[in-house]
């Protein structure tokens, strides 16, 4: 699309709606939210843009192929599914971990495998449906 208009109101959208992604992101494993959604607000916000700008624009904004980013999201996934392991449990199942204070309740920063496998899920939402909107809009 060939708008001024469209092409300055998308920039700001695109703003707001990845802060609002991210946002959805971190509050996931305890309210409504997470991963996913937070994946697919994202990908709106890059698909406004590649019918504000072009695709190739897009794309350029990701810095990384859409493609990329999902197998960097699937790897992340599996990674936190393993971080059980060293620890005798199953697959997936979530680790918690402190740092600064003597217990889980006084700990200063509380990292969590939950989270991270949260960010891949959120990467690969991202990346796929980037990949395939633009896929959709080079046909037309």
């Amino acid at each position: 699309m060939n708008s001024i208009i469209f092409s300055a109101g998308a920039r700001i959208l695109v703003a707001l709606l990845l802060v609002f992604s991210i946002f959805m992101l971190l509050r996931g494993h305890n309210l409504p939210g997470g991963g996913f959604i937070g994946g697919l607000i994202g990908a709106v916000a890059f698909i406004v843009y590649a019918l504000a700008c072009g695709t190739k624009e897009a794309k350029a904004a990701l810095r990384l192929s859409p493609e990329a980013i999902a197998m960097i999201g699937l790897g992340i996934a599996l990674v936190a599914g393993l971080m059980a392991a060293p620890f005798g449990d199953a697959l997936f199942t979530g680790q918690w971990f402190w740092i600064g204070g003597d217990s889980y309740q006084t700990a200063v920063f509380k990292p969590n495998t939950v989270l991270v496998f949260d960010v891949g899920v959120y990467l690969v939402v991202l990346g796929s449906i980037v990949s395939l909107a633009c896929a959709f809009e080079e046909e037309v």
